[in-house]
């Protein structure tokens, strides 16, 4: 049995998926170009605060929430012309995010190195 490391898959995303800063993050943000998504449970959202312009789409419902075929699909949340553009903690989870939703057909997503930890030390209001 061959089984790949989560270090490994995460390699392999950021080989295949774009990576923006935080401070491009917010340049898109600012002149509304992107969706501003956060993958991260709610749990670190209420322990750590969010972005401001973000939308909460947790991790594990993504993929659902974004396929227009899915019963759990959420309909309006996104403008699907600009940027999808994806963080978390640390950018390990929303590096393999990226790469499944390119894989679904998405053509614009980017993740943001480092994520919240990033953003937290940019100029992106939290609250």
């Amino acid at each position: 049995m061959n089984i790949k490391s989560s270090q490994t898959l995460v390699l392999e995303a950021l080989k295949e998926i774009k990576t923006i800063t935080a401070k491009q993050a917010l340049k898109l943000a600012n002149e509304e170009k992107c969706n501003l998504i956060d993958i991260r449970e709610k749990a670190e959202l209420d322990k750590t605060g969010r972005v401001e312009s973000s939308h909460h789409i947790p991790r594990g419902m993504l993929e659902f929430w974004l396929d227009s075929n899915s019963p759990y699909f959420k309909n309006g949340i996104l403008d699907m012309d600009k940027e999808i553009i994806l963080f978390c903690a640390g950018g390990l989870r929303s590096a393999l995010a990226a790469k499944s939703l390119k894989e679904m057909g998405f053509e614009k997503v980017s993740h943001i190195e480092g994520g919240f930890a990033s953003i937290s030390q940019s100029d992106f209001k939290i609250v």
